[in-house]
């Protein structure tokens, strides 16, 4: 943080940074979300206009999780007034088009730049897997091929339903298990390296 001072909006002069670190065990991601694949919801993308910057000001993401919670999906993905898909409410978006082109919101104000997302985009310039950075739309992600998100507590989960419609067959695709791997992979050499 900027470090401890009186209540004041200016940046306090002279101030010492505070530095919190806080650690936990995370449970292993259900096999159900890996076998089945996991379903997201869509709504309006109400947050402020610098997504980019790591807050505590998560009200609409908070809003939006438990939105999907209650109606049975695990993530809700926001859509900005142009009809693209920005990201999850805790999670980066990707689909994989039927020309099997993996498509991923390229980072900019409107999106958090995830740490699984960015070490993914770095693994995949070293394989044949053609990427684009580019934004996508809701329709677009309806008709993909596949859809999957990225986070630091689960790494890749496919996304197999998006507003209660299946994604392509309704089933976890090549795409997303060979990428879960090939992250798994680099999470393990990182790791003992």
């Amino acid at each position: 943080t900027r470090g401890v001072a009186p209540r004041d909006h200016k940046f306090p002069v002279m101030a010492r940074p505070a530095l919190v670190i806080t650690a936990k065990r995370l449970k292993p991601v259900p096999a159900k979300y890996l076998e089945e694949g996991v379903g997201v919801i869509t709504l309006p993308d109400l947050r402020w206009k610098r997504c980019d910057i790591k807050t505590i000001a998560l009200l609409p993401n908070v809003i939006g999780k438990q939105r999907a919670a209650e109606e049975g999906a695990y993530e809700a993905w926001q859509i900005d007034p142009d009809g693209n898909v920005t990201e999850g409410t805790s999670t980066n978006a990707w689909i994989v088009t039927k020309d099997r082109k993996i498509v991923t919101r390229p980072l900019g104000h409107e999106i958090l730049p995830g740490v699984t997302r960015r070490a993914l985009l770095e693994l995949l310039q070293a394989t044949d897997f053609t990427l684009e950075e580019r934004s996508f739309t809701l329709k677009e992600a309806l008709a993909s091929a596949e859809a999957f998100l990225t986070s630091s507590s689960v790494y890749l989960l496919p996304i197999t339903r998006i507003d209660g419609q299946k994604v392509s067959n309704g089933k976890p695709g090549e795409f997303s298990k060979r990428l879960r791997q090939l992250y798994l992979d680099h999470a393990e050499r990182q790791a003992t390296a």
